[in-house]
């Protein structure tokens, strides 16, 4: 694994929105940040051990249907878990996205940056050529971590900036 750009450029609560191409960056993300509050989707806390597991840590569903109720429950969660002076981490895709290709942003991470007001550090990735579902390949995983971005954009300007940054080459 390399690592480019400073993790932890500033001091206070964050929001870390890293791209997501496989499976290695949710296995990462405790390695890479201190203890992160991590949005992951519902469906992953249905896996014996590792659900239970995960909310145990502090990893917090995401009923990705569910609108306006799971937004209150991602708020409510970062609450709590920037109160105990955890970085968040949130893969504003939604979902895997297979490597060179760009994806929306889901609404949640617009919700959470308008509403929860904190600086936001682009994570780009380049995991996705080693390893994407079934196989994997030897090689090195670089994650490039950005220039925080501060709060208080309007949600084009923070989502084009945060596609941008997640979608620089690796």
């Amino acid at each position: 694994m390399a690592i480019e750009g400073d993790p932890r450029p500033i001091e206070g609560s964050v929001i870390y929105a890293i791209k997501h191409e496989s499976f290695f960056e949710a296995i990462d993300l405790s390695a890479l940040l201190d203890q992160p509050g991590v949005f992951a989707k519902e469906e992953l806390f249905r896996i014996p051990v590792w659900g239970p597991l995960g909310k145990i840590y502090g990893l917090v569903p995401v009923a990705r249907r569910r609108g306006a109720s799971t937004l209150r429950k991602m708020l409510a969660a970062a609450a709590r878990l920037t109160g105990e002076g955890r970085p968040l981490a949130i893969f504003p895709e939604g979902t895997r996205v297979p490597h060179g290709t760009h994806a929306p942003l889901q609404s949640g991470f617009a919700g959470l940056y308008k509403m929860l007001k904190l600086p936001v550090i682009p994570v780009s990735v380049d995991s996705g050529p080693l390893y994407h579902r079934r196989w994997k390949r030897s090689g090195t995983l670089t994650y490039r971590f950005g220039e925080p971005i501060p709060p208080g954009l309007p949600r084009e300007e923070i989502e084009a900036r945060v596609l941008a940054a997640i979608n620089a080459p690796s």
